[in-house]
């Protein structure tokens, strides 16, 4: 793993001792979905039942 300068190079899955499935893409979009959808429920909901502030 060592060249001549001594520099030490390390693949991607040895360094984080997993490999990439890329699956946490679908979990943190899904989560950005769900918050946008619920805030904006909470944004326009009290508008729509006719309690505002």
């Amino acid at each position: 793993m060592a060249d001549n300068k001594d520099e030490i190079h390390i693949e991607d899955d040895d360094a984080r001792a997993a490999h990439t499935t890329g699956k946490m893409r679908y979990v943190l979009g899904i989560g950005l979905l769900i918050a946008i959808i619920a805030m904006t429920v909470v944004w326009i909901l009290p508008y729509l039942t006719g309690v505002t502030r």
